[in-house]
């Protein structure tokens, strides 16, 4: 096991952003609409999370849905990869899948040396993957930093068993990042079970409003607020810090 388990956390506004920073998170992952699993962000988010003192990796998801992407798509890619080197960030999150479901070698090898400079992480694409480890020396052969996966599964203590041996098949040639589902109360079991060096996720709380009285239910009745928002909650944030710094 690592010395130190990096923490690194998704986030889709400016506050989390500052809650996640705040609470002591190595990373971010930063993303808009992290309800549809995360989309890339908007420049102004980009621009102010380039301020932050810890690497800060965007989200490049052009779209809702799965990731077999068109032409249309990869342009849009490629041109959110130069918003993200033109914003100084320190990274980008990338993925992509052939129908079959196998990572779409080209797509990935084109995005992968538009990004040179910047680190890249290969995001849950992996998951759809029907080999991961096949996946695992693709993304290796690719260049890519890291691979964020619940191994194949819903939650990452599902795929326990799955990341456990991705992380002995990757033997140090790319780092395995374990996400889905984490949070304070599993992540040090985890990481036991798995033997990751990274571990990723929202540690969000229920959202609050600044809202004056009957603003916030008109807002609820036109849809622009809908039940469960949820986002990062710097003492949730912290809690996992003090978790993983328990097992260091």
């Amino acid at each position: 096991m690592p010395d130190r388990i990096i923490l690194e956390v998704c986030v889709d506004t400016p506050a989390g952003l500052a809650a996640a920073i705040a609470g002591g998170a190595d990373r971010i992952e930063l993303c808009s609409a992290l309800a549809l699993q995360g989309l890339t962000p908007a420049p102004g988010l980009m621009a102010i999370a380039a301020e932050a003192e810890i690497p800060i990796y965007p989200m490049i998801r052009p779209r809702n849905g799965d990731f077999v992407y068109g032409g249309e798509d990869l342009d849009a890619i490629l041109r959110d990869i130069d918003a993200a080197r033109d914003a100084g960030l320190a990274g980008v999150v990338i993925g992509a899948n052939a129908p079959s479901g196998e990572l779409d070698v080209d797509a990935l090898a084109m995005l992968v040396a538009h990004a040179e400079g910047l680190g890249v992480t290969l995001h849950r694409a992996f998951d759809l993957t029907p080999d991961p480890f096949a996946a695992l020396e693709t993304a290796i052969d690719l260049g890519f930093e890291r691979i964020l996966t619940s191994g194949c599964a819903l939650n990452a203590m599902a795929g326990a068993e799955t990341i456990a041996l991705l992380v002995e098949r990757a033997a140090g040639r790319i780092a395995i990042l374990a996400g889905g589902g984490v949070n304070p109360s599993n992540v040090a079991e985890l990481v036991a079970r798995t033997g990751v060096g990274e571990v990723h996720g929202s540690c969000s709380g229920p959202m609050t409003y600044g809202l004056g009285q009957g603003h916030e239910d008109r807002a609820y009745k036109l849809g622009f607020v809908q039940d469960g928002l949820r986002d990062t909650d710097q003492e949730t944030v912290a809690a996992v810090v003090k978790a993983l710094a328990g097992i260091q």
